[in-house]
């Protein structure tokens, strides 16, 4: 029998959603976005759910997507499990807490963008690769990035998509703390519980206040990022791209205007 790619545990009014495909790094397929919106949906509207814990397996977050199902995604991405998911986060109204070891790569990294606090393995590694497969960033990193760390640093993680440690997450501004991996999850758990024990109105109110006169710029970056992601898929680059990664060989874009 299959395992499930996402498991879910509601304890202490935390909802744990935790990516299970172990055997693939993790990445995310369709199927799995999907899930993932309906489990934030469901819990947005869940009155015993008062914080949700966002992580991976003992050793990888997320290599993000699954390059081959999510090169079979027809029509606009905005429309796709992937655009419910990341409109399902990006307007989750209660905290969100993230526990990340191991590789955090392209999505596994722009989502925590969306998430409250972020507890991180001092031995992960994150990547935004996405010129380098031929993409533009998604999932509002082309708007909240310049805004967190300056033009300068947000331009040499998305221009050259180079893998980043935890510390240099952690100097950036990117998340809260970096810990010995074993440490990770129960520190995230702990700070959810603390979270989960806080006034609940005050709370949804505080995050509402935090990011309100930025939704709208994340709101219009989100759909003007997908809508080139979109189309980029289906142009020359990324097939390039993709057969690189295929045959196990640099890319080759010095033909390509």
């Amino acid at each position: 029998m299959t395992a499930p790619t996402l498991l879910t545990e509601l304890s202490d009014h935390i909802l744990t959603l935790r990516i299970n495909r172990p055997d693939k790094r993790n990445a995310l397929t369709q199927a799995m976005y999907g899930e993932l919106a309906e489990a934030l949906l469901a819990a947005a509207e869940n009155p015993e759910v008062r914080v949700v814990l966002l992580t991976g397996t003992p050793d990888t977050f997320t290599a993000g997507n699954d390059l081959q199902d999510f090169l079979q995604i027809p029509g606009n991405l905005a429309e796709a499990p992937v655009g419910r998911f990341m409109a399902a986060l990006s307007g989750f109204p209660k905290p969100v807490v993230a526990a990340v070891n191991g590789a955090a790569v392209g999505i596994g990294t722009t989502l925590l963008l969306h998430c409250d606090l972020v507890y991180v393995g001092e031995t992960a590694r994150l990547q935004m690769p996405f010129v380098s497969l031929g993409l533009c960033p998604e999932f509002t990193a082309s708007y909240v990035l310049p805004r967190i760390m300056g033009h300068v640093r947000a331009a040499e993680l998305l221009m050259l998509g180079e893998a980043f440690s935890a510390q240099t997450a952690h100097e950036l501004g990117l998340v809260n703390e970096v810990l010995p991996p074993a440490e990770v999850e129960s520190r995230a758990r702990q700070q959810a519980l603390r979270l989960a024990q806080q006034a609940p109105q005050a709370l949804l109110t505080t995050k509402m206040l935090m990011r309100r006169f930025s939704q709208r710029g994340m709101h219009e970056s989100l759909a003007v990022e997908l809508e080139h992601f979109s189309a980029a898929l289906k142009g020359p680059e990324v097939k390039e791209a993709v057969s690189a990664f295929m045959q196990k060989r640099k890319p080759d874009f010095s033909k390509l205007a």
